[in-house]
C-alpha cells in the first residue's frame, strides 16, 4: 500500500511541476537558454532603452534557464565569460561585462557575441558579431510560422582569429575583437564618408568572420542579409552548439525540440510518461 502511495505521489509531483512551469499568457513568450559550453557562463539580458537595469545569472554546463519576455520586447541575450561574484553579486568577467554586478547595470562590453530580438506579431532576430566574438550561439525558434531559420554562429572565431584583433588570458585567446573597435576608423565604423551601404563594404576581418559565421552580422551594415523575421512563440538560445544540434524546450503542453527540418513535438503524456516510469522503477526497487 505504501508503494502504491509513493508512485501515485510521484507522478502528481512531476505533474505539478510541469503544469507550474508552463507559460499561459499569449501576451508572454519565452526564451530557454541553454549552454553547452564546456565551462560555466553567466548569460545576460538587456532591454533596449533600460541598459541600467538587465537581468544575469549563472550557467553551468548543459543547465538551461528560462526567460520570459512580454510581446513587444527588443533586447539582447549573451554570454560572460571567466566571471568572478561574490555572495552579493559584485564582480568581475573576463569578456561581456556589463557593469559590476550579476544583474546587468550597463551595456556589454565588446568583444561578444549577441542575440538580438524584437518581438511583435512579427518578431525580428539575429546574431551579430559587429561587437565581436567570444561563444558561439544560435537561435532556434519554436512553433513558429513564416521563415523561422535558425540563425547564429556555431564556429568557433577564437581558432583562427587574427592576432591584431585576438584577446587573450594566461596565452589563450578568449574572444575576438572586431577592426572597429580595435581601429576605430570610419572605414571599418560605417560611418562619415562610410555610412551609406553602398561605400561600406566588408574588409578582410569582417569577411574572415563571415567564413566562420555566415549567418551572422560581420559588420555594422551587414544585418540586411541576416536578420531573420518569423512568428515564434517562443526561442531556444543555445551557447556552443551547433546549429544542427537538437535542443529541446518545453512549450505549450508539449517537449519541443528543434530539428533540421524545423520542430517536432512530442505531448506532454509521453513527456511525463519517460520521466515517470524510471523514477517509478527504482522505488519499486528500493520498496
Amino acid at each position: 500500500m505504501a508503494r502504491y502511495l509513493i508512485l501515485h505521489l510521484t507522478f502528481m509531483f512531476i505533474f505539478f511541476i510541469f503544469a507550474s512551469g508552463q507559460n499561459t499568457s499569449t501576451n508572454v513568450k519565452t526564451f530557454t537558454l541553454v549552454n553547452h559550453c564546456e565551462e560555466t557562463i553567466w548569460p545576460a539580458i538587456i532591454t533596449k532603452g533600460d541598459d541600467n537595469h538587465g537581468d544575469g545569472f549563472s550557467l553551468k554546463p548543459d543547465q538551461t534557464a528560462l526567460y520570459n519576455a512580454p510581446s513587444g520586447w527588443s533586447g539582447r541575450i549573451w554570454a560572460r565569460t571567466g566571471c568572478n561574484f561574490d555572495k552579493n553579486g559584485t564582480g568581475t568577467c573576463q569578456t561581456g561585462s556589463c557593469g559590476t554586478s550579476l544583474n546587468c547595470t550597463a551595456p556589454s562590453s565588446p568583444p561578444n557575441s549577441i542575440a538580438e530580438f524584437t518581438l511583435g506579431d512579427l518578431d525580428f532576430y539575429d546574431v551579430s558579431l559587429v561587437d565581436g566574438f567570444n561563444l558561439p550561439i544560435v537561435i532556434s525558434p519554436v512553433k513558429g510560422k513564416g521563415n523561422c531559420s535558425i540563425a547564429g554562429c556555431d564556429g568557433d572565431l577564437r581558432k583562427n582569429c587574427s592576432s591584431e584583433l585576438a584577446v587573450k588570458s594566461d596565452g589563450k585567446v578568449i574572444a575576438c575583437r572586431s577592426a572597429c573597435e580595435v581601429f576605430n576608423t570610419d572605414e571599418y565604423c560605417c560611418r562619415g564618408a562610410f555610412q551609406d551601404p553602398v561605400a561600406c563594404l566588408p574588409t578582410n576581418y569582417s569577411m574572415s568572420f563571415k567564413q566562420v559565421c555566415p549567418a551572422a552580422s560581420s559588420y555594422a551594415l551587414d544585418d540586411r542579409t541576416t536578420i531573420i523575421t518569423c512568428s515564434a512563440s517562443d526561442y531556444i538560445v543555445t551557447f556552443c552548439a551547433s546549429r544542427n544540434q537538437t535542443v529541446c524546450s518545453y512549450h505549450d503542453k508539449k517537449l519541443v525540440c528543434n530539428t533540421s527540418s524545423g520542430s517536432k513535438a512530442y505531448p506532454q503524456e509521453w513527456l511525463l510518461l519517460m520521466l515517470a516510469l524510471p523514477l517509478a522503477l527504482i522505488l519499486q526497487i528500493k520498496l
